[in-house]
């Protein structure tokens, strides 16, 4: 299950591609297979970083091979890579979760190349504050979200750091009612029964795609969608190099998972 749209992100084969908060790395597997040079996918979590390069190595080894891809434990808020590193940083789901976002926004500028777009997803205002309104334990679980953004404050800040706003739109609209029944009769693993059946719905949807709960979602995402997505350049500023100048590499992201 996507959040970010890679049409709106612009990935081209033989681009360079770094997942902030990659988590399971759902989105670092999507620019893989698109034909991205190399993937980077970064997590606090040690465990989601072990999966996803256990995935990573799958993916090679049924026939992906030839291009670079890693796992790596970082932190969001000291990158381990040099400036204008990737032509591609993602951070989907993430920056609600980070105190300092401030030091993180500007980090992920950093390592984005001139002429390099990055695209960001959070949670959206009104189903957040829906959920942070209808259950305490869901607003104070440990790790969970810190803050509810506004789609015109995120905005804001990342155009502080020099990025330029190219686009916003709204994913996960069928999600949205699902973390509500979730607050209200808790969780599918605690017994709530229709939580349970809404999560398999959700399940089924993301397995099989089918077009009519697609078209609902896709209608549905502009007033219930549960993620805001905006998307961002880094102008290109001209200025003259001394010939065979190459664009740095990311040490840290060389070796395979």
């Amino acid at each position: 299950m996507l959040t970010l749209d890679y049409d709106r992100l612009g990935l081209r084969p033989g681009e360079r591609v770094l997942d902030i908060g990659c988590g399971e790395g759902r989105h670092s597997f999507e620019a893989y297979r698109r034909g991205a040079s190399l993937v980077v996918a970064l997590d606090l979590d040690a465990g989601a970083v072990t999966s996803t390069a256990r995935m990573l190595r799958t993916m090679r080894a049924e026939g992906e091979a030839g291009r670079q891809a890693a796992a790596v434990n970082g932190d969001a808020n000291r990158l381990p890579f040099p400036d204008a590193a990737f032509d591609r940083v993602i951070c989907s789901e993430t920056l609600e979760h980070i105190d300092s976002d401030r030091v993180a926004i500007a980090e992920l500028a950093r390592v984005l190349r001139p002429g390099g777009r990055v695209g960001i997803s959070v949670p959206r205002r009104f189903p957040e504050q829906v959920c942070w309104a209808l259950s305490r334990e869901y607003r104070e679980t440990p790790g969970g979200h810190v803050r509810i953004y506004r789609a015109s404050q995120l905005e804001r800040a990342v155009a502080a750091t020099g990025l330029t706003s190219v686009g916003r739109h709204h994913a996960h609209a069928l999600h949205s009612p699902y973390w509500w029944v979730r607050c209200v009769l808790g969780a599918p693993e605690d017994g709530a029964w229709l939580s349970r059946q809404y999560e398999r719905l959700l399940v089924w949807d993301i397995e099989h795609a089918p077009t009519s709960l697609s078209t609902a979602e896709r209608l549905l995402n502009p007033l219930l969608g549960k993620s805001v997505v905006l998307y961002f350049d880094r102008p290109v500023i001209a200025r003259s190099e001394k010939p065979g100048t190459e664009r740095p590499q990311p040490e840290a992201a060389v070796a395979g998972p």
